[in-house]
């Protein structure tokens, strides 16, 4: 053999590689043209990186690819006629995002991400490069609430990298969070205590107040010393209150508040202020079919019976209504039970 052969022999094993498709492979940056990104591999020709394996089309390549810094790169087309092999950077981040979320995954772990697009039955959000869907199910606001471009707290449901199947939860990041949440606010409440909430639900028998992880309960008969009808009377959702905790079951995990426990006792002034036999101005609060209730003084009511009733309407020539003032006597007083009875009679009064 020549010393030509040899050399040409020597040169050919600088070439001996065995690249092909799927490879993982390291290469340098050596220049950009029309097409994207020149990369030495160390093959015979300068591999090339598509644009569109580059960079995203807001980007860059000079500036998101430095000439001369090495970089890792997926050979997606093996060589072609004139040697070069194509080359993928996106697949690359691509995988490595998908790593790191499973991983995520299997911790259990909060991630952000994006929100990419609004569409019928819940939203496109995209992280670290990967495109995942949440169902209108798994979201805690409406998606018409939802903005393009806007961050969204999730927790990964499913992935699967075969099915390129990649689902999301808002919803479990609350969830799981109020777990943990309302644990730490039952080990340290208890009857008496005046604690902050903000009132996130109202119905006919009460109000629900966020007290930080969990939801207690204001029943109607808690809102006032006063006679509420409904309690977005005196209540409105978002608002912010004190309440006093009056109990507490472990067991069922359930809170009862009031808001009057915090307003003084008027039964106590009305001790000071009013007698047996006293003459009042009352203002009717209900009528019921036993007779109507009386506001006698500031947040305390007395009932004048059904009989009483008719017998002063007879006398009025009027059908009384609620917001009625009326003059009444008390019959009967019992601070302890808070309990008044009226009469209409002024003589009924007096009988001892």
């Amino acid at each position: 053999m020549t010393s030509k052969e040899l050399d040409f022999e020597e040169l050919l094993k600088q070439y001996d590689y065995k690249f092909q498709k799927g490879d993982l492979v390291k290469g340098i940056v050596c220049g950009y043209d029309g097409q994207g990104v020149m990369v030495d591999i160390g093959a015979k020709t300068i591999a090339v990186v598509p644009t569109r394996e580059a960079v995203d089309k807001d980007e860059n390549v000079e500036k998101k690819y430095e000439k001369g810094k090495e970089y890792e790169f997926l050979i997606i087309r093996e060589e072609d006629e004139d040697g070069k092999f194509l080359l993928s950077r996106k697949k690359v981040d691509f995988a490595y995002a998908w790593k790191e979320l499973e991983k995520a995954k299997e911790a259990d772990e909060t991630i952000l991400g994006t929100i990419a697009g609004v569409v019928k039955g819940g939203v496109l959000v995209e992280i670290s490069g990967v495109r995942g869907f949440v169902p209108s199910s798994q979201l805690r606001a409406k998606e018409t609430d939802l903005e393009v471009g806007s961050k969204l707290e999730l927790k990964i449901l499913t992935l699967d990298a075969q099915q390129n199947n990649f689902i999301l939860s808002n919803k479990k990041v609350y969830d799981d969070s109020a777990v943990e949440a309302r644990k730490n606010v039952f080990s340290q409440i208890e009857p008496g205590q005046v604690v902050k909430g903000d009132v996130v639900r109202i119905t006919d028998f009460g109000a629900f107040i966020d007290l930080g992880g969990i939801d207690g309960l204001l029943p109607l008969s808690q809102l006032s010393w006063r006679w509420i009808d409904h309690p977005t009377d005196i209540l409105n959702v978002g608002d912010k209150i004190d309440v006093e905790v009056i109990a507490v079951d472990h067991d069922k995990q359930r809170v009862s508040l009031s808001l009057k426990n915090l307003e003084p006792d008027p039964w106590l002034e009305a001790e000071k202020n009013i007698k047996e036999g006293d003459k009042v101005e009352g203002t009717i609060t209900r009528i019921k079919h036993f007779g109507a209730f009386v506001e006698v003084f500031p947040g305390v009511e007395a009932l004048l019976p059904h009989a009483e009733v008719i017998e002063l309407q007879n006398k009025k020539d009027c059908i009384l209504q609620v917001g009625d003032k009326i003059d009444t006597y008390i019959l009967k007083f019992n601070p302890s039970d808070k309990r008044i009875a009226l009469t209409a009679n002024e003589e009924k009064s007096s009988e001892d």
